[in-house]
């Protein structure tokens, strides 16, 4: 069992691992090979360690899989930033459902409706703000970035309102895990639309797999908490 629990673990580590490498020395040509198994590791350390083995937690899992293999395509042809962008929304939506799963019906411990207000503030402001600056710079692609950045802050906002209907580890891993998808996506919008800068790539990769592994961590808690 402890082999079984250690390999998906391996596998994600290496992707990471190897991925992380290839941005910092700007050598993408092994990119197909090792970023694939990010969230392929991540899927199987889900589901090995799940109690619950929630479909809809690996269909949230499997659409950023391949957003991740689509984006490696990406200078090839416009139609895989799409795809991919599309594939990471579909995503985004799914996770926002599974973190309505992942907390109790109601709690004494949850925030207020002014805290509500007060903490998600903080997440709009960061969420629409980006969109304003990068907006004369999208061109064709206004739409599909006002509608991803929508879902993405809906995401961290879901993240944010498990606070007290969940354990404080639980809340707190996916929370920063959302937040940290945030910033992985704000830091490729500006890389991309904005002003591309040499570490962008590298700190892109760092947050998204801490974000992703938070996320999975976070709801193997929970699950383990209440089974």
């Amino acid at each position: 069992m402890q082999v079984r629990r250690d390999l998906p673990v391996l596998i994600f580590a290496v992707g990471a691992s190897a991925e992380l490498g290839t941005a910092i020395f700007d050598y993408p040509g092994h990119s197909l090979i090792f970023k694939p198994l990010i969230m392929i590791g991540l899927m199987a350390y889900y589901y090995v360690l799940s109690p619950a083995r929630s479909g809809l937690f690996l269909v949230a899992l499997f659409f950023c899989w391949l957003g991740d293999v689509l984006l490696i395509f990406q200078s090839k042809d416009s139609l895989f930033f799409i795809s991919g962008l599309a594939s990471f929304l579909t995503g985004h939506i799914v996770y926002i459902f599974c973190y309505r799963q992942l907390q109790t019906i109601s709690s004494s411990k949850e925030l207020l409706g002014s805290q509500k207000v007060r903490f998600a503030f903080l997440i709009i402001l960061a969420g629409t703000g980006l969109v304003t600056i990068l907006y004369p710079l999208l061109g064709a692609l206004r739409i599909p970035v006002m509608i991803y950045a929508l879902a993405i802050t809906l995401m961290a906002l879901t993240a944010l309102f498990r606070y007290g209907r969940t354990n404080s580890k639980s809340f707190l891993l996916i929370f920063i895990g959302a937040v940290l998808f945030m910033v992985s996506d704000s830091v490729l919008a500006i890389n991309k639309f904005h002003n591309a800068f040499s570490a962008a790539g590298a700190l892109i990769m760092l947050t998204y797999c801490l974000a992703q592994f938070l996320i999975v961590e976070g709801a193997l808690v929970h699950e383990k908490s209440i089974g």
